[in-house]
């Protein structure tokens, strides 16, 4: 089984479906035994949907940047 860091350095990926069949079958078997790492996806899984339902049609630059930092940082932690 994948570790945390693993799990976490690839959870974007996986929830955009951008990591192999392989991949995905690991994540997914850590995130059913890993209650931490099941936080961080539904932490995310609502990130997006947030997103997605208070999204303008173009974000000024310095906000995407700070939104992009802001996103590889969870994904590093």
């Amino acid at each position: 089984m994948i570790s945390c860091s693993d799990a976490v350095q690839q959870l974007w990926d996986f929830l955009e479906r951008e990591v192999s069949a392989e991949d995905a079958a690991r994540i997914e078997e850590h995130l059913n035994v890993c209650r931490r790492c099941c936080g961080e996806l539904e932490f995310a899984e609502e990130l997006r949907r947030f997103l997605a339902s208070h999204a303008r049609p173009e974000m000024p630059d310095d906000v995407e940047g700070r939104l992009t930092a802001f996103l590889h940082g969870i994904e590093s932690a």
